[in-house]
């Protein structure tokens, strides 16, 4: 059966960083001005003034996703440096105090903070999206519910976020632990059809949970406005080629769940309070611990099943034009993840401003 090419776009997070002091630094108007010049609408704020946010195009194969996630990492970096500033791509910074950071301006912040209190201003995390386009929703909804097993995988693959607050929290993604304290977050329901997910909506806009569908904050979820699938589960890589491998990843498990698909075959569904149990695996131990085989009810090394992933996935990686990416896995199994990255340089150092150095210089590394 043919493999279809698929659209894929990126969003990055990255924190704005003081080189001298190493903490955040609130910057996002002067990013804003000078950015749009050279990026029109693929810059925008997020709600911390101390963070900002890229979008790439439309992509029609991962080349042209390597080739534009390199351009924005660089001309992201470009500004920066002509304001004396750095850029950082981690979930958390080590040490700044979301206390201490001032709020983007915009009325969709202020509702933020109103609605949600401090668990809004609480926020202080960056995060990678990864949109693949389906057209067909029956189709995406089918992807989504099949995909849900995966994200723990995707998770452990990608963290990047072991310390808060100056202390190191003992998880590779605390990010994860962060976010989840927002209403509609973490794991998504299954749906039995899109107009099962469409009355799921209606329900909640109709009640007053939310005014409209971003509002809603899953790991996974369909676009509200663009026929793609969002995978929102991961931590923002450091690495580029890291951030290209987790996106060639995304990209071939959505060509292999609809393949089955149209070979009417699926994935099993599995309860989600045993997804999350791996999830919880993903944010406590990342690449190092074990996760739940569960097909066989057994305990697996995340290494063994990440190496089992590019086996499953061997026939779309080819057609796709993925496999470079997606064999990367290898080279996160063994040389480990930002986080793991990350708590090295801190243990050899004991300083988090050699952290925050290590992750300015990893954040470009290959862009230039």
């Amino acid at each position: 059966m043919t493999v279809h090419p698929l659209t894929i776009g990126i969003e990055e997070e990255y924190q704005i960083i003081d080189p001298k002091t190493r903490e955040l630094r609130s910057y996002i108007q002067e990013f804003l001005e000078q950015g749009r010049m050279v990026l029109k609408d693929q810059i925008k704020p997020e709600l911390m003034q101390s963070q900002v946010e890229v979008g790439s195009h439309i992509c029609h194969n991962m080349a042209e996703a390597r080739s534009e996630l390199i351009r924005l990492r660089r001309e992201i970096h470009e500004i920066a440096s002509r304001n004396g500033l750095r850029v950082v791509a981690a979930s958390t910074h080590p040490f700044s105090q979301w206390s201490q950071q001032d709020v983007s301006a915009g009325e969709r912040y202020t509702k933020m903070q109103h609605d949600m209190g401090e668990v809004a201003r609480r926020l202080l995390i960056f995060g990678m999206h990864v949109h693949v386009g389906i057209e067909d929703k029956e189709l995406l909804i089918d992807v989504m519910n099949d995909s849900i097993y995966f994200l723990p995988h995707i998770l452990a693959l990608s963290t990047s976020s072991p310390f808060w607050h100056g202390r190191n929290t003992g998880l590779k993604s605390y990010r994860s632990v962060v976010f989840e304290n927002l209403p509609r977050s973490g794991l998504p329901p299954y749906f039995d059809s899109w107009a099962d997910h469409t009355d799921f909506l209606d329900t909640l806009v109709q009640t007053r949970c939310i005014d409209e569908p971003t509002k809603i904050w899953w790991d996974v979820r369909p676009h509200s406005k663009f026929p793609t699938i969002e995978f929102r589960v991961a931590d923002i890589c450091t690495r580029v080629e890291d951030a290209l491998t987790v996106t060639g990843l995304l990209v071939a498990l959505v060509a292999k769940l609809m393949k089955l698909r149209r070979e009417n075959l699926s994935w099993r569904r599995y309860r989600r309070h045993l997804i999350n149990e791996n999830k919880w695996r993903a944010v406590r131990f990342g690449i190092d611990g074990s996760l739940l085989d569960l097909g066989i009810r057994q305990e697996v090394p995340m290494k063994q099943l990440a190496a089992e992933m590019i086996d499953w996935l061997d026939d779309v990686l080819d057609p796709l034009g993925v496999r470079r990416e997606v064999e990367g896995i290898h080279r996160i199994i063994n040389e480990g993840t930002s986080a793991d990255r990350q708590i090295k340089v801190y243990e050899e150092t004991g300083s988090f401003k050699a952290v925050i150095d290590h992750l300015a210089d990893e954040t470009i590394e290959g862009c230039l």
